[in-house]
């Protein structure tokens, strides 16, 4: 379990980082995974289009050797 507050706040710390949508999504779920150690975990992010383009990215992760690494 995460805290919401704890998550909110390194969610937060990534309004002014550098990389691509998608790639801080990858670090979301990297940092995720190695809190969690879930079987199978999804993220998607919803960014406030720029431009009029919408940039929606999502990943997601399954467990190797669990019913749930084919999603992932």
């Amino acid at each position: 379990m995460v805290e919401s507050k704890s998550l909110k706040l390194y969610l937060f710390s990534f309004r002014n980082h550098g990389d691509f949508h998608e790639d801080c999504m990858n670090i979301i779920m990297n940092d995720l995974i190695e809190l969690m150690d879930p079987h199978y975990i999804e993220v998607w992010g919803k960014f406030t289009p720029r431009g009029g383009i919408s940039i929606d990215p999502y990943t997601n992760y399954g467990r190797p050797n669990s019913k749930y690494e084919k999603n992932g």
